[in-house]
């Protein structure tokens, strides 16, 4: 037979506990965050130049219609 004991530490759920100094705590988060901040910015970046694509794709294709509109209208006309 098995005591509460023996259950809290065969279950699957256990996980290791590390204790750290503050200093080390302190270096682990301003890691963190400037992990965060790095991605930010490279999302950023990404999302500007996708961006900036779109844009040039909607650009090329507004003067290929219009383009096509005065065609059609000075055939029209004729």
């Amino acid at each position: 037979m098995y005591s509460m004991f023996d259950l809290l530490f065969e279950t699957t759920s256990y996980r290791p506990v590390y204790v750290i100094s503050d200093s080390e705590m302190r270096e682990l988060k301003k890691n963190q965050h400037q992990e965060e901040l790095d991605e930010i910015t490279t999302q950023k970046v990404r999302l500007e130049d996708a961006f900036k694509a779109q844009l040039k794709h909607l650009e090329e294709r507004e003067k290929e219609v219009k383009k096509e509109l005065k065609v059609l209208s000075a055939s029209k006309d004729k």
